[in-house]
C-alpha cells in the first residue's frame, strides 16, 4: 500500500527555493525567464502557482525538480540542496517527486498497466511487485477495468489518471502538476482534480500545482503564489489572495473580463462583491435594490452554491447618485459581504 510520507503542518518546509533565478541564452540575447524566487511549501500542502502564459510558471516547476538546471539560488528538498547533487544523486532524489503534464507523455505502444510499471522498472523493482504496484494504483484512480487498455483507447480523463498512476508509482514525497486539466474539459477538470485532493488526504503527498486557471486553485489549493513577468508578486492563502488581490496580474487572473463581461460605458465606476463561503446564498442584487431603492448593472457574475454558502464575485456597475452608492456599501456591510470600488474600468 502507499504509505503517508509527510505531516501536514510540519514547520520544516519540503520544498524551499532560495534566491532561484534561471536565464536563457538565445541568438537574439539572455531571456530571464525566473529572477530571484523564494518560495517556502510546507509538507502536505496543496500550494498553488498561477500566472499567464510566459510568465515562467513551467520553467518554475522544471527548476524544482531539477530538469532545468537553476542558473543562480538553491532548490530544497526536505533541506538538502539538489543542484548540488551529482547526476546518480540527482536521479535518486527524484525518485521523492512524482510529475503529471498537461500532454500525459504516456507510452502510446503500452498498455495503463504496463504505463504505471514503467518508472518501477527504471527503480530496479521486481517485475511481480512492480505489476502488483500497478495494479493497486490503477484501482486508486477508477481504472481497475482498463489495465490493459492503450492510451489510444482512454479518453483525455483517462490518460491523466494513468499519468497520475504512474507519478504515484515510486511514492513520491512531492507530486508537480504542470498544466495537469488544461487539455481537460470542466467535468473532467473537476474529477481529476478530486482525485487530486483524495490522494493529497489519504497519503500526505505535497502537491505543487501549476495553473493560468483561477479556478484550479480555487478548487483544491491552500496557498498561492502569484507569478508575473518572471518574478513572484503575490503569495498568500487563496482566500486572502481571491478577496484582496493586491497586483495588478492577480485581478486580472480573479476577474477576467476578455469576452465575459457585458460592455461597460467608459469612466463608469464599478464594485466588486465577493462571495467567500461566510454569507449564505441568497438573492443579495434582489435584496440590495429593494432595501435601497435603486437599480443596479450586473457586469460579470461567476458565483455558486456549494452546501447553502455563496462562492465567487460579481461586477456591478454603480449609479452615479453618491448617496446611493453609499447605500449599496452599507447594506452590503450589514450583510458582512466584501466588497471593493475596483475604480474606472476603461474595457
Amino acid at each position: 500500500m502507499l504509505q503517508n510520507t509527510t505531516e501536514p503542518g510540519a514547520e520544516k518546509p519540503i520544498i524551499e527555493l532560495q534566491g532561484l533565478c534561471k536565464t536563457f541564452r538565445t541568438k537574439a540575447g539572455e531571456v530571464r525567464a525566473l529572477e530571484n524566487i523564494d518560495l517556502a511549501i510546507q509538507p502536505g500542502e496543496i500550494f498553488g502557482v498561477i500566472g499567464l502564459s510566459g510568465a515562467g510558471k513551467s520553467t518554475l516547476v522544471r527548476c524544482i525538480n531539477c530538469l532545468e538546471a537553476p542558473t543562480a539560488g538553491k532548490v530544497l528538498l526536505e533541506g538538502r540542496d539538489l543542484v548540488k547533487l551529482s547526476k546518480k544523486e540527482l536521479l535518486e532524489a527524484r525518485r521523492s517527486i512524482g510529475m503529471i503534464f498537461q500532454g500525459f507523455h504516456l507510452l502510446e505502444q503500452r498498455t495503463a498497466l504496463k504505463n504505471v510499471c514503467f518508472p518501477l522498472e527504471i527503480a530496479g523493482v521486481k517485475h511481480e511487485e512492480a505489476e502488483a504496484r500497478a495494479k493497486e494504483l490503477l484501482e486508486l484512480v477508477g481504472l481497475a477495468d482498463r489495465m490493459e487498455s492503450y492510451p489510444s483507447q482512454l479518453s483525455g480523463g483517462q490518460k491523466q489518471r494513468v499519468a497520475i498512476a504512474r507519478a504515484l508509482a515510486t511514492n513520491p514525497k512531492v507530486l508537480l502538476c504542470d498544466e495537469a486539466t488544461s487539455a481537460l474539459d470542466p467535468n473532467t477538470t473537476r474529477s481529476i482534480l478530486a482525485l487530486l485532493k483524495s490522494v493529497n488526504q489519504q497519503f500526505g503527498v505535497t502537491i505543487v500545482v501549476i495553473t493560468h486557471e483561477m479556478k484550479v486553485i480555487e478548487q483544491i489549493c491552500h496557498r498561492v503564489a502569484v507569478i508575473d513577468q518572471s518574478r513572484i508578486v503575490e503569495l498568500g492563502t487563496v482566500q486572502e489572495v481571491f478577496i484582496r488581490p493586491k497586483s495588478a496580474i492577480a485581478r486580472e487572473l480573479i476577474l477576467p473580463t476578455g469576452g465575459q463581461s457585458k460592455e461597460i460605458p467608459l469612466g463608469r465606476r464599478c464594485l466588486r462583491i465577493v462571495f467567500d463561503g461566510n454569507s449564505s446564498f441568497e438573492p443579495v442584487i434582489s435584496g440590495l435594490t429593494l432595501a435601497c431603492g435603486v437599480l443596479v448593472n450586473i457586469l460579470f457574475a461567476d458565483t455558486k452554491d456549494i452546501d447553502g454558502r455563496a462562492f465567487g464575485q460579481m461586477l456591478i456597475q454603480l449609479p452615479d447618485d453618491d448617496g446611493a452608492i453609499e447605500s449599496i456599501q452599507a447594506y452590503l456591510d450589514e450583510h458582512g459581504i466584501y466588497h471593493k470600488e475596483e475604480g474606472e474600468y476603461d474595457f
